[in-house]
């Protein structure tokens, strides 16, 4: 018999009735030469401090660090979990073949190794890699078996980030917990989860010690429409003061008219984090519920594997596009024109060099009317996005007009829309702007001014502060995270931070929901606070290691070369070891007293 192990028992369902392995016995389903079984996600788990020493039972400053010679892996205790497993080593012990039908990425190799070696399963392991879960996509998969080893880097990769988190986590929790906190307040540090509570710390002490500057501006309206001066801000009211006075009563001549045709590609795919960044700003959504949604739609077959994060497809999906674009029938009169003609093959949607394990999130072509009013949300933006990246580029003329009265330069600019292209996917989408400036910007078309004409104006001189930083959304702040903090809006500079971004795309909401149930941040409309709890934990840690978002998105950068075999796990554990030696004897050197409630 061949035993196929999936993540859940709803995939493992869909994958025996496509073997047609159709008995059900308990805890798996048997049929044609398969037996079909399955874990509940993690079914085992690092050994906790104290099954390596009875004294790390004991939270004692002086066993600290703990780190094991060798690390183990046990069964999670729980009823359910030990009944399944029993099952899942008892049909492997008379198994041929096994196939790990995990999830494919990192999380899910990590999943079902584990199961597997805690059963001691001896026979072959082939591993089913698959980005949908369409029946034609795990037959695909299924003739295309892979054989283990090719995953083995996947696993030290997966395995070295639980490892190093166990490391960090244990050690670093109990650390700050017996040397700085009071009534029973557990302060729990993590990899990942403490560099990004310092970033909301960081934003709040920014928001709360900036102080407002003034400054002046001057304008003037001609036909209306507003001129700025070229000069920009005035720091000096006088300077400003004097140029209205030179200004007042004087014609308004235009003394350069110029217009340059541009073009704005496509938006890109989705990956998980700009997935979740959209639905948070269109929404409100959480990244979490994001995330569950997404992996809703996956499970029911009508979007591709969500735990992603790249945006671009590989070129063996460009032949099977057309046959996904006709599968969206609700979207018929946007994909019409694009099945009359051949579908463009650009290098902004497909290109192998960007793709590692999955491709970005789009449509498989499944219709499913059986979604909730969130999911149809979801999908409705995953399938317009799919949809724009194969229209034409949007066309524009981009207007600057330059005018004068005295001397004194005046400038103002804006967008004429020649042909929509891709934006037609998009119009009936009431787009928010973020600000004023923004609206400005996407509603300004131009008189058409000519060159020397002239006339009465309006002036205007006002007085403005400078406003402070936003406090950071669940959207910004997974920006931020994806690029271990660093603000950027072009899209190819993101692309190559996130090499060295803190989390994975699949594992950043999960951080973010620990920050609440730990009660280190909280919510106010959309925006994140850090509780006063969370503030003084960041103070606490003097530590740079365990706060900076760019330090802990190296050792992130670390991971991935490990995934890729460039970097050596064991080099990256030795690395944490050592870390966290020194970061106990700093702590328990250092003679700042203070207690966090």
């Amino acid at each position: 018999m061949k035993v196929c192990i999936a993540e859940k028992p709803s995939v493992a369902r869909e994958i025996a009735e496509i073997l047609g392995a159709r008995t059900k016995r308990e805890g798996y389903i048997e049929g044609n030469g398969y037996q079909v079984t399955w874990t509940f996600g993690h079914l085992c788990t690092l050994k906790e401090p104290h099954d390596y020493s009875g004294e790390w039972k004991t939270w004692n400053i002086r066993y600290l660090p703990m780190i094991p010679p060798r690390f183990g892996i046990k069964l999670i205790d729980n009823e359910s979990y030990i009944k399944q497993f029993n099952i899942i080593e008892s049909l492997l012990k008379n198994a041929e073949e096994v196939i790990n039908c995990g999830d494919a990425g990192q999380e899910g190799e990590l999943i079902q190794r584990w199961v597997i070696q805690k059963s001691g399963c001896k026979c072959p392991v082939k591993r089913l890699w698959i980005s949908s879960l369409t029946e034609e996509s795990i037959k695909e998969g299924f003739k295309s078996l892979k054989n283990e080893s090719e995953y083995q880097k996947l696993y030290e990769a997966g395995l070295s980030r639980a490892i190093g988190d166990w490391i960090l986590g244990m050690n670093a929790t109990r650390l700050y917990t017996l040397r700085y906190a009071q009534n029973k307040q557990i302060l729990s540090i993590g990899r990942v989860q403490t560099p990004t509570l310092a970033l909301i710390v960081n934003r709040q002490k920014e928001i709360e010690n900036f102080v407002p500057e003034q400054y002046w501006e001057l304008k003037t309206v001609y036909r209306e429409t507003v001129f700025s001066s070229t000069q920009g801000r005035f720091t000096k009211k006088e300077e400003g003061e004097e140029l209205l006075q030179k200004i007042t009563d004087k014609p308004f001549t235009i003394t350069d008219v110029s217009k340059k045709k541009g073009k704005e590609a496509p938006p890109r795919l989705f990956d998980l984090t700009s997935l979740q960044v959209e639905c948070n700003k269109k929404f409100a959504f959480s990244a979490d519920d994001t995330l569950k949604l997404i992996q809703s739609l996956y499970e029911k077959k009508i979007t591709t594997y969500p735990r992603v994060d790249t945006t671009f497809l590989t070129d063996d999906i460009y032949p099977k596009i057309p046959q996904i674009l006709k599968g969206l029938t609700d979207y018929a009169t946007l994909t019409t024109s694009l099945l009359a003609a051949k579908i463009p093959k650009s290098k902004k949607v497909f290109d192998n060099t960007k793709v590692t394990d999955h491709h970005a999130i789009i449509p498989t072509g499944i219709t499913s009317h059986n979604l909730t009013g969130d999911e149809q949300k979801v999908f409705d933006l995953v399938a317009k996005r799919f949809i724009a990246a194969f229209y034409p580029d949007c066309e524009v003329s981009t207007t600057t007009v330059l005018g004068e009265v005295e001397d004194v330069k005046f400038k103002t600019s804006g967008k004429q829309i020649l042909s929509p292209g891709w934006r037609v996917v998009f119009e009936k989408d009431a787009k928010v702007p973020e600000n004023e400036q923004e609206q400005e910007e996407e509603n300004r078309v131009l008189p058409d001014f000519v060159k020397g004409e002239s006339g009465e104006h309006t002036p205007s001189f006002a007085e403005k502060w400078t406003t402070p930083p936003k406090p950071y959304t669940e959207a910004t702040l997974l920006r931020a995270m994806e690029t271990a903090g660093k603000f950027v809006e072009d899209e190819e500079l993101r692309d190559a931070l996130k090499e060295n971004g803190i989390g994975r795309p699949s594992t950043r909401a999960a951080i973010i929901e620990t920050l609440f149930k730990r009660n280190y941040i909280r919510k106010e409309r959309k925006n994140l606070f850090a509780t006063q709890t969370g503030v003084n934990l960041i103070d606490t840690i003097q530590e740079e290691l365990l706060k900076s978002a760019e330090l802990t998105g190296q050792w992130e950068k670390k991971l991935r070369q490990i995934e890729k075999g460039t970097y050596n796990a064991a080099d990256f554990i030795e690395e944490l070891k050592e870390m966290i030696r020194q970061i106990v004897g700093n702590v328990l050197n250092n003679s700042i007293s203070r207690v966090i409630e």
